[in-house]
């Protein structure tokens, strides 16, 4: 086994190993390294381009297609493609219950809390396993590019990504044979390719818009000492460059007189509509009219008429702009610089408004699609230690978290994050009238607690009981400059109270914690298939303990042969939950699910009538 480099003051590489950045984008993804003459610079793969598709395929005959290749998919076999699995990440089926009608493949809503999945043909996948996927096609286009290997990253997310959602990202990039070395704001990554906060002496306010293909946001930074604080986010993740092509399409559907109801029939003709209005929103930047054909159908439209079309879209996001402000108490003088990122910023009626807006001129050098990945790769530069100009703050080296259901590890502070910090989770219980709650904290890289290194065991004792998933246990980890790790849980209905302080890192030497990283990157594969098919069993157990208590409760308003099915579906659920595969396992659970739904529905309206009965409405 090949050994690395690791600095244990840091838990970062020692720079014999390239660090790549990695932009994984709601559109699009890209890659970039420092080139050997110290400037950033994205990567392009024989030619493919800079930018990957963050799309995939599933062939019929297993074969997954990643990027390029993939998007033209989206046309002929949509069910099979996923796109925008960015939205997904550490979601749960209610986070995107609105917004299910968006996705041309089916995401499984089971009406629970829990993360969504995506079903393609039997096959279920998480949102972490397909950007995982994602990762692992960026990361062969850096190795066949680089000629060399590529297995430590610096991967950015939106700032306003929860715990959940960046532990999400951390993952998937863990899947694609990845040791993500530190999660950045991708505000943060596109200050620091402009080099704004790379100077320790200045403090300052700035404001980062970020225009895509799908989504929209605005961060307000304050960089102080070289720490970048997220005072605000705003913003629609709904709301982008494809907004301005659909106004395009719109308006030559009416021109020409075409029927809808035909157009939505005629899936190559809508392609080819949404292609055009791509190509002359992109012609604006030189020319300020296009004249084309499709077929016997004129693709008319003057620079003036496109920018009273996208104009309401681009009011919304000066009024994102605004909020965002008014949420940091802060008004437009105090803002000193202003960042432009995403291809969609490239609109001259975008300058236009946030430079009117802000009342400055913006940054906008910079390619606006590789800004963020050359800020990342800035960023991985800095954790290498190659960079001697800029202070790296302590940072802890493994990985700190809690047992849960199935002996796995839920990471509360991932590896590398700057000390002090603090982070929290809640948790409930699993079982009706449950008093107590075992706490068990680990240290490690590894999804299995088995894995790790335990490090303190304490009982959250006097939990009134109450039905499972009622109590709200909030698990908090405070971690200090000294490395003095404080844990505390607290039931917040009732205000029950536990604490233990650890020292994380006593008793354990360089050597161990080196191996403890590569054997999380060596074992990654197995681990994640471990965790899924944990999970599912998790999943399925809890299932069958619902169902089976519903019966009993409210066998009344159920027929003897809705009893029997019902019965019938959990005993197989039973029966596959031994079974070792984790899709047979949850196309049961999703066949339950289909089943009892209307039963649910069919109490509610009981209920609903019972206490309307002898009640007038006025």
């Amino acid at each position: 086994m090949a050994k690395v480099s690791i600095n244990l003051a840091t838990g970062s590489l020692q720079k014999e190993e390239i660090i790549v950045g990695i932009d994984l984008g709601t559109t699009n993804s890209l890659v970039a390294f420092i080139d050997p003459d110290k400037n950033p610079k994205v990567i392009n793969d024989a030619g493919k381009g800079v930018l990957v598709p963050s799309v995939v395929h599933f062939g019929s005959t297993g074969e997954i297609t990643v990027g390029n290749e993939a998007k033209n998919y989206l046309i002929t076999d949509p069910q099979n493609t996923v796109f925008s699995v960015k939205r997904l990440l550490g979601r749960s089926y209610h986070d995107i219950e609105n917004y299910k009608d968006f996705f041309s493949y089916k995401v499984i809503d089971d009406d629970t809390e829990s993360l969504v999945k995506i079903k393609v043909g039997d096959k279920f996948y998480t949102p972490i396993e397909l950007s995982g996927l994602i990762l692992k096609e960026l990361k062969e286009r850096a190795e066949h590019a680089l000629k060399t290997p590529v297995n430590r990253a610096v991967i950015t997310v939106p700032a306003y990504f929860n715990d959940s959602q960046r532990q999400a990202t951390r993952d998937a990039g863990k899947l694609a044979g990845l040791d993500v070395l530190r999660i950045v704001n991708e505000p943060t990554a596109a200050s620091l390719a402009y080099g704004i906060g790379l100077n320790p002496e200045e403090t300052k306010t700035i404001a980062v818009y970020d225009l895509g293909g799908g989504t929209f946001d605005v961060s307000i930074l304050q960089i102080q000492n070289g720490i970048f604080e997220v005072l605000s986010t705003n913003g629609d993740t709904f709301l982008g460059g494809d907004d301005f092509d659909r106004a395009i399409v719109d308006y030559w559907i009416e021109k020409n007189q075409i029927d809808k109801k035909e157009l939505a029939n005629n899936r190559e003709l809508a392609q080819q509509l949404r292609l055009k209005a791509e190509e002359a929103k992109k012609a604006f930047a030189h020319q300020s009219l296009v004249n084309e054909k499709i077929g016997d159908i004129w693709c008319t439209l003057d620079r003036n008429t496109f920018e009273q079309l996208i104009l309401p879209k681009v009011e919304q996001t000066i009024l994102c702009c605004h909020n965002a402000l008014k949420d940091a108490n802060l008004d437009i003088g105090d803002i000193n610089e202003v960042v432009m990122v995403g291809g969609s910023t490239r609109t001259a009626l975008v300058k236009k408004m946030v430079s009117n807006f802000f009342g400055r001129e913006v940054h906008d050098d910079l390619n606006p699609d590789e800004v963020v990945a050359l800020g990342a790769a800035i960023q991985a530069d800095i954790l290498a230690g190659n960079r001697k100009d800029i202070l790296l703050l302590d940072v802890t080296p493994l990985s700190l978290g809690i047992e849960t259901m199935g002996g796995l590890m839920d990471v509360i502070i991932p590896r590398n994050s700057k000390v002090p910090t603090k982070a929290g989770r809640q948790y409930t219980t699993s079982v009706d009238g449950q008093a107590n709650m075992k706490i068990a904290v680990y240290q490690g890289e590894r999804d299995l607690v088995k894995e790790n290194r335990k490090l303190a065991e304490f009982d959250l004792k006097g939990i009134p009981g109450m039905p499972a998933g009622l109590p709200k246990v909030d698990i908090n980890f405070l971690l200090n400059a000294d490395g003095i790790l404080k844990i505390q849980a607290v039931e917040l209905r009732s205000g029950v109270k536990q604490e233990v302080e650890v020292t994380p890192t006593y008793g354990i030497t360089d050597d161990q914690v080196e191996q403890m990283l590569l054997d999380s990157v060596t074992h990654a594969k197995d681990d994640v298939a471990q965790r899924m098919l944990i999970e599912a069993r998790t999943e399925g157990e809890q299932m069958t303990y619902t169902v089976e208590r519903f019966l009993q409760k409210n066998s009344e308003y159920l027929s003897i042969a809705e009893i029997g099915a019902t019965q019938k579906l959990v005993n197989e659920l039973k029966e596959v939950l031994t079974s070792g595969n984790k899709d047979s396992i949850l196309k049961k659970i999703d066949e339950v699910n289909e089943f009892t739904r209307p039963f649910a529905e069919r109490l509610m309206d009981h209920a609903i009538s019972t206490a309307m009965k002898g009640k007038s409405i006025e």
